[in-house]
């Protein structure tokens, strides 16, 4: 949908989102950052685009008309091997589910802004699984393989956030507060709520 933002070795960031101030929000900020940034603000451009332009990384909405974020991933990690993300307003059960089963390397929840993208963003880079280390595809999801503190931290605050309407932050302080209450390591307690909103996922 758009020619490349930005020229850096940083890295290229394909962006795809149906809203076009949080596409343009976006593209801009990680330009700004240092990343070469291609956009689609609809899932079939996404995926031309990606095959076209292998990026180093997607940033992906999950909920947009036509093909969704789930679809634009699920092609991404069987056809191309490319790792992605997932910039979401929603955090119900189904849909940490799917992350979880799709292998994101991160979960972000809306509304954020780009100073708190960015270095999730960097967080992936350093994360992702090396491409040109073999010529054979991961096995498994990236979250299956590590479940990295901040992929599985940023779930639970997720989940927090859309049941109880809280911010990030006040999220972050109930479950700071929680790990406290039982005595575990907040990496344990944000696997607890995870792992329990799965389960209702799976009775539902």
């Amino acid at each position: 949908m758009s020619k490349d933002v930005g020229a850096s070795g940083k890295g290229r960031i394909l962006v795809v989102d149906d809203d076009r101030l949080v596409l343009a929000t976006l593209t801009h900020g990680l330009a700004q950052a240092g990343y070469e940034v291609l956009d689609a603000d609809n899932g079939d451009d996404a995926i031309l685009i990606a095959r076209q332009h292998r990026p180093d990384l997607a940033l992906l909405d999950i909920r947009m008309e036509g093909m969704t974020g789930f679809d634009v991933a699920g092609y991404l990690r069987d056809y191309l091997q490319l790792p992605f993300m997932f910039l979401s307003a929603f955090a119900d059960e189904a849909t940490v589910a799917k992350v979880k089963e799709l292998g994101a390397l991160a979960y972000l929840v809306k509304p954020l802004d780009i100073h708190q993208i960015v270095p999730a963003v960097e967080a992936a880079f350093a994360n992702r699984p090396a491409r040109t280390a073999s010529a054979a595809p991961a096995a498994a999801p990236a979250v299956e393989l590590g479940a990295s503190l901040e992929v599985v931290e940023a779930m639970a605050l997720g989940v927090l956030m859309h049941r109880y309407s809280l911010t990030r932050a006040q999220a972050l302080s109930r479950l700071e507060r929680m790990a406290a209450e039982q005595q575990i390591e907040l990496g344990e307690q944000a696997r607890r709520v995870v792992e329990a909103v799965e389960q209702l996922a799976l009775g539902s």
